[in-house]
């Protein structure tokens, strides 16, 4: 039945009444208008204004569930829209953005009461995940069921859904932007950098942005493969092609066909599986162990490596014609100690995993903690960071991460690293301390101290070489 004109008005005011409402505080109106109409299209109300006096006045005189707040306004900055709805109308939540990647800001807002610190260009999908998380907790708590509590002075923002951290460094932006402009091509590309920075993902990146990502992605570890059996976990081999070969074998080439192959630590292959190798490239066809047949393969290579390769070429280690043919492109993968302004956000993002695997509801960080990541060197890189945050959430008793969570070796190098200036000295006594412990721990057990790392035992025996530890 059709419903009268004023039943019609009467749903419509229900309908806006239970709509939450948000305050935008934008001085760019193009994109405070694009954020009112995105925003209004994922079903709030959204007032928009350009200043902080009339923040103010809009909030004296109207409830609002949120405000949306840029750091530099015209007449004063975004901490002054967050003191005064903290002051004025506490129960609202408050988002600040910014073009400035500021760990100090980010902390100091936090400790305000902000439920989050965005860097723009803000992503439309992160900053709907952390609205809707915020309310869907606050309901969670007016029914008495919430899974998280309050976000305290100390809490890190929440990450949302996502499998990648970027991050809003300059070295993290340009490692972004030429995987996006790489990524789209059928370039072989080798990614550098040290153990653990994440090369592996910077290579899922590229997969999931080209023409290729309906399709297989397939990481192999050149590292952990032995001589005898490389050639067979490529390539495959048939029935018989060798003692122990009882049945057929599918390599990871053709599994990878039509997709993409990732190559970590490429400069472990022996000689003559780097010859297998640059046939399947340069012919695009893989022969099987022991058979005569080709296998016809479309497989886009990228290749990973914590060592200089061109060094390795000539010293004879390496093809230098295989390193030609996988170097189309090369992409610098940073370090952790490069990248200081991305470590509250692989914190937040580390913290959310970890909460998630372990059924924790840890909500961040004490201070004095945050002090010392900022100030640690990270040897292992974000590899070793992932971890320590996770064996922190496992220990963790309370609703923060304490200094009794975490090793004693990361507070002890972080106050070498503030007492010194020599930030090299700094790094390389850090790494070798390290690895030293390590090794006694596990009685110089050199396979176990590599896993117990995260580097493979040919790096671990290269940094025993190079800081001279006697083992």
């Amino acid at each position: 039945m059709a419903l009268s004109f004023e039943n019609r008005i009467f749903v419509k005011k229900r309908y806006l009444g239970d709509m939450k409402k948000i305050l935008i505080v934008e001085d760019d109106l193009t994109f405070s208008r694009i954020l009112k109409g995105f925003l209004e299209k994922n079903q709030f109300v959204a007032d928009a204004v350009d200043t902080v006096e009339k923040a103010r006045q809009n909030l004296a005189n109207h409830s609002y569930d949120m405000v949306i707040t840029d750091y530099r306004l015209p007449d004063d900055t975004g901490m002054s829209v967050l003191r005064y709805v903290k002051q004025t109308l506490p129960s609202a939540q408050v988002i600040l953005m910014t073009r400035y990647s500021d760990i100090n800001t980010a902390i100091h807002s936090m400790k305000l009461g902000a439920l989050d610190y965005l860097v723009k260009p803000v992503n439309p999908d992160e900053l709907l995940h952390s609205i809707k998380s915020a309310f869907q907790d606050r309901a969670g708590e007016d029914n008495g069921t919430a899974t998280h509590k309050n976000m305290d002075e100390n809490t890190i923002p929440s990450t949302g859904s996502v499998d990648y951290v970027v991050g809003s460094s300059k070295p993290a932006r340009e490692m972004q932007r030429q995987i996006e402009l790489v990524a789209p091509t059928d370039m072989s590309v080798i990614l550098t950098g040290d153990s653990g920075t994440g090369k592996e993902y910077a290579a899922k990146l590229m997969h999931n942005l080209s023409s290729r990502k309906d399709k297989a992605f397939i990481a192999l570890d050149c590292g952990a493969l032995s001589r005898e059996l490389a050639a067979s976990e490529l390539f495959g081999h048939v029935k018989g092609a060798f003692t122990g070969a009882v049945m057929n074998k599918t390599g990871q080439f053709e599994m990878a066909n039509m997709g993409t192959i990732f190559l970590d630590e490429i400069g472990n292959l022996s000689y003559e599986v780097q010859i297998q190798l640059l046939r399947a490239i340069q012919e695009r066809k893989i022969k099987k162990l022991g058979d005569t047949r080709d296998i016809d393969i479309d497989v886009r290579i990228i290749a990973a490596t914590n060592e200089d390769l061109k060094i390795q070429v000539e010293k004879g280690l390496f093809r230098e014609d295989l390193y030609h043919r996988i170097n189309e492109f090369k992409i610098q993968v940073p370090s952790l100690k490069d990248r200081d302004e991305d470590i509250m956000e692989f914190a937040a993002f580390f913290l959310s995993q970890a909460n998630e695997q372990l059924n924790k509801r840890v909500q961040g960080f004490d201070p004095e903690v945050l002090r010392i990541f900022l100030s640690y060197s990270w040897p292992g890189n974000i590899r070793e960071f992932k971890n320590i945050v996770k064996r922190a959430v496992l220990l963790c008793e309370g609703a923060q991460i304490n200094k009794l969570c975490i090793p004693d070796e990361l507070f002890e190098s972080a106050n070498l690293m503030i007492n010194s200036t020599n930030l090299k000295e700094i790094q390389k006594e850090s790494e070798k301390e390290i690895i030293v412990k390590t090794l006694e721990k596990n009685r110089y057990n050199k396979s176990k101290t590599a896993r117990m790392l995260n580097i493979d035992r040919k790096t671990l025996y290269m940094k025993i070489e190079k800081y001279g530890i006697d083992c």
